[in-house]
């Protein structure tokens, strides 16, 4: 459908009752918010008409918007609290951040990529002004923000990063991602701190989102 005679309003809500509540989602925090941010806004303006699609919306440099569903359980699987501390990792233009802080957390966004945070800066202050967005590697996450309650990656990866366990609180803390090892299925998990800083991922669904690039592994030689 062309952006100009497109009905947003109707097509979040096609989403939420059509995509997110059937899959799980039944936070009335992230259904409210998934009602109302104008997700159209967190992808480049000729992808608009595909903000509200079942699938990821790409964004250029082998990034995507995850879709609703992947990121609307995600972030209900982080089951964040009142003034919980979180950092979004590979934040893009912002939309899981702007998810998060609708749900009462104190958030802090790290993304790399230029064109995204130009494309937050634009939206975030205007939808989610308490969202502290930060321009760093996303592998190294945000050590001077620590420690945070929550942790979330938008974005599949092939483990996860060192860097973040140690800027996770301790007990009760929790780090959500997309784990997808070379050749396999990508499947969502919730990883708890145990011993030593070490990251104990447990599966919690399957998905298909793509490996964020900066954290691709380099094919080696085969012999």
């Amino acid at each position: 459908m062309p952006h100009a005679t497109m009905d947003f309003a109707a097509a979040r809500a096609l989403m939420v009752d059509g995509q997110v509540r059937p899959n799980k989602v039944n936070d009335p925090r992230i259904i409210a918010a998934m009602r109302s941010l104008p997700r159209e806004r967190f992808v480049p303006a000729a992808q608009a008409s595909l903000a509200y699609s079942d699938e990821d919306v790409k964004l250029g440099g082998g990034r995507v918007l995850l879709e609703p569903m992947v990121i609307g359980r995600l972030v209900q699987i982080a089951a964040v609290r009142e003034g919980e501390r979180v950092l979004v990792v590979a934040s893009g233009p912002g939309y899981g951040a702007a998810l998060l802080a609708a749900c009462g957390a104190d958030v802090t966004a790290v993304e790399q990529d230029p064109a995204l945070l130009a494309m937050a800066r634009a939206v975030l202050p205007q939808v989610a002004p308490g969202v502290k967005l930060m321009e760093g590697a996303v592998a190294e996450g945000w050590k001077a923000g620590a420690p945070y309650d929550v942790i979330l990656v938008e974005g599949a990866v092939p483990e996860i990063p060192e860097a973040l366990a140690g800027q996770l609180r301790g007990d009760g803390s929790r780090l959500l991602a997309v784990l997808k090892p070379a050749g396999r299925m990508g499947q969502a998990v919730l990883c708890t701190r145990a011993g030593g800083g070490r990251m104990n991922p447990a599966p919690v669904f399957d998905c298909a989102t793509p490996v964020l690039p900066m954290l691709q592994r380099e094919p080696g030689f085969v012999f």
